[in-house]
């Protein structure tokens, strides 16, 4: 019988839940949790019956919820699908944690603030979402919070990985499609690698476990971010670079190029607290964005 804590990962077969199986397989036994996904618990997460179930019946140590509606523009038409999953399940997941005393790392998003701030973003400034995606995770922030359970929320921004439906994978298909593209380039933020964010999920949890009675004054927002900051385009052309394609980019305003939901911009979030209460330091940008792509 294995004494590693049993760490439930709810959103197992996506961007950031896939890489988390696999990085706190360390430290735990791993218990994935998804709507599909071979070897995985199955469950409907907006059917909060059904999650409260399974959750008493597998008795996690340790609860982490990657699971998210994540269809920023699609929100805008399915405002109560959002708030389900973005909101009601952190707050289904609070009490259960709470009821029990079990440690819960829950993610959000940049797209908590309005983007009208000139400098980076910190814990203390006053969320202002502008777009139903945003208000539906703050939302989950503020429920979480509510349950007071021993919870860490980690705020990430312009997530990407080798999976799944993101920019850098769209990029890589539309370089290799078309002769040129029209990027925005004043949207500013940190294009924030899936495996970066488990490995400081893995730290984050490992300080956890090991002295939980401390930890637990740490509880609350932390914002989790790679170093420097860059622009849709800048970003775009940094993987053309890598790439090595020839397909030409044009820089574009918000204006010119218009979508459903509103888009913050300044998305730059500062990480420093998370630095100071952990030690949890991410590679800038670029060189994540290299390795990621160098990692297939």
């Amino acid at each position: 019988m294995s004494d590693l804590p049993r760490i439930a990962i709810l959103g197992a077969t996506g961007q950031v839940g896939w890489e988390l199986c696999r990085s706190l397989s360390v430290i735990g036994t791993i218990i994935p949790i998804s709507r599909t996904g071979v070897g995985h618990q199955h469950v409907d997460l907006s059917d909060f019956s059904a999650v409260r179930d399974l959750l008493d019946h597998l008795k996690p140590d340790v609860i982490v919820n990657a699971a998210a509606y994540t269809a920023v523009d699609k929100a805008e038409e399915e405002r109560d699908a959002a708030f389900q999953l973005n909101a009601g399940l952190p707050e289904l997941l609070g009490e259960w944690a709470k009821t029990r005393q079990v440690p819960i790392i829950h993610y959000s998003t940049d797209y908590v603030f309005d983007g009208s701030k000139q400098t980076p973003y910190t814990e203390e400034d006053q969320p202002h979402p502008i777009n139903v995606y945003g208000e539906s995770k703050l939302a989950g922030e503020q429920a979480l919070l509510s349950s007071d359970a021993n919870a860490w929320i980690l705020r990430v921004s312009w997530v990407y990985s080798t999976r799944g439906s993101n920019f850098l994978l769209s990029m890589k298909r539309l370089m290799a499609e078309r002769d040129e593209l029209n990027i925005v380039d004043d949207q500013r933020g940190a294009p924030t690698w899936s495996r970066a964010i488990a490995e400081a999920t893995l730290v984050l949890l490992s300080r956890i476990l090991q002295d939980p009675d401390n930890a637990y004054e740490t509880k609350g927002i932390y914002h989790l971010a790679p170093s420097g900051e860059v622009s849709w385009f800048g970003f775009a052309q940094a993987i053309r670079e890598h790439l090595g394609l020839e397909c030409q980019l044009k820089p574009i305003g918000s204006s010119d190029y218009p979508t459903p939901a509103a888009r913050p911009k300044n998305s730059h979030l500062d990480a420093s607290k998370a630095a100071k209460s952990f030690g949890i330091r991410l590679s800038s940008w670029h060189q994540s964005m290299q390795q990621c792509m160098q990692s297939g």
